[in-house]
């Protein structure tokens, strides 16, 4: 489906908007149409409104119950499209009085939006999508969204109720199913395009800059890796709120924890570690809904070949019902096989900074598993080392308003200052 001014069109209509939508999108510029951060807020909280009131359970209820996402964690996620957090998220990041920005000599200055901005989305959450195009509207931008593979509707449902709402945005929203093997479709959003918004890997990124006129910004929200970090006095109750943290992410965000590195140089102490951490792990994924089969199947096999060479590779591994916690010699911070399957790691506190540091631009959250007097010790070298967040084990994919995307924020990459006489 295609989202266009307001209208949800087939895809069988998508070379005709295509060739519309530089001028569409020029025109709204020419005319000078502005939106304000506030009629965007005012739309998104009324649409909170109607989620809190039920009015799209149909559609809701049965997408949480699929992937698995606990009723509390969604009303988190509701707190983020609503009044409240949407005033304090650019007042966080542009300033209190940043339409207001004092002159410079004969020179006045004003914050701008970039003008339009081609938002490439992953499909690792629901809703980041419709989300990415709202960061971009509170700063007043034109938005062209490509949804990811498998996009379940709801971003379009989600971005069309917004312009119902408030029609003004309608010149502002154009939504597209494009795949990703339509280079030369995607090319020509870059094109039209001020910025390229990009959320994913590597490839993705490199693809985007590729794709992108070297003179249009590309601003890259990357996949990172994130791993919870624990001394071995670590508490049960911290251990098991990160078994359910694994279980509730199936380790699929960039927030998600991959593995846990000990901070130990004893191999024994590190394997009586894992097993204890498999033994709390085995406990709290009963508790929610089971991975599938397939990816059950998949990670069987790995497993398999996994136990066939742990007497060349001298890794221990713990596994049932699906899950599983692999104590491994090597030091590498690395992709679990996701969907429940977590590695154990050495890495004494003093290694932190020499073992991390080479990852730089990868590095996202820590969950820190500690007694409290070794906690700011543990957090200023993982931030050190090149870490943004460092969270409870519990709260690792938990987000807060006025927290950064992967330490910057989105807000300022998506507007400029600029300089004018009257």
């Amino acid at each position: 489906m295609i989202l266009y001014k307001g209208i949800v069109y087939d895809d069988s209509k998508q070379i005709k908007l295509i060739q519309s939508l530089k001028n569409d999108c020029y025109q709204t510029l020419s005319l000078m149409n502005k939106i304000e951060a506030k009629d965007v807020i005012d739309a998104c909280d009324q649409i909170a409104k109607k989620v809190r009131n039920g009015d799209y359970d149909e559609t809701i209820l049965p997408l949480l119950s699929t992937l698995d996402i606990p009723i509390e964690q969604f009303e988190h996620y509701i707190s983020m499209f609503e009044r409240d957090a949407l005033e304090k998220k650019v007042k966080t990041e542009l300033g209190v009085d940043y339409q207001e920005l004092g002159d410079i000599e004969d020179s006045k200055r004003k914050i701008m939006p970039l003008g339009i901005l081609f938002h490439i989305a992953a499909g690792n959450v629901d809703a980041l999508p419709a989300y990415s195009v709202i960061e971009g509207l509170l700063a007043g931008n034109i938005n062209i969204l490509k949804l990811p593979s498998g996009d379940n509707g709801l971003s379009i449902q989600l971005l069309k109720e917004l312009i119902d709402i408030e029609p003004k945005l309608k010149d502002f929203i154009y939504v597209f199913d494009v795949p990703s093997t339509e280079i030369e479709t995607l090319k020509i959003f870059a094109q039209i395009a001020d910025g390229v918004v990009v959320w994913g890997g590597d490839v993705a990124v490199s693809a985007a800059r590729q794709m992108a006129p070297i003179d249009t910004k590309v601003i890259a929200w990357g996949h990172k890796l994130s791993f919870a970090y624990a001394t071995l006095d670590a508490k049960d109750e911290d251990l098991e709120g990160l078994a359910n943290h694994i279980c509730e992410t199936n380790q699929l965000l960039c927030s998600s924890c991959q593995g846990i590195f000990v901070d130990t140089d004893d191999r024994k102490a590190l394997d009586i570690f894992a097993k204890r951490f498999f033994d709390i792990f085995l406990k709290v994924s009963k508790r929610h809904k089971q991975v599938s089969i397939g990816m059950r199947g998949k990670n069987t096999i790995t497993l398999y070949f996994e136990n066939l060479e742990s007497h060349k590779s001298n890794k221990t591994i713990f596994h049932q019902d699906g899950i599983s916690v692999i104590s491994c010699d090597d030091q590498n911070l690395e992709l679990s096989m996701l969907f429940r399957n977590v590695w154990v790691k050495r890495l004494n506190r003093e290694d932190i900074i020499k073992v991390l540091k080479p990852h730089k631009n990868h590095l996202q959250t820590a969950g820190l598993l500690c007694a409290k007097k070794d906690a700011n010790e543990l957090s200023n070298k993982l931030l050190q080392a090149g870490l943004i967040r460092i969270t409870k084990p519990k709260d690792m994919a938990r987000y807060y308003v006025g927290e950064t995307h992967d330490g910057t924020y989105a807000l300022r990459e998506y507007t400029r200052v600029v300089e004018f006489i009257d």
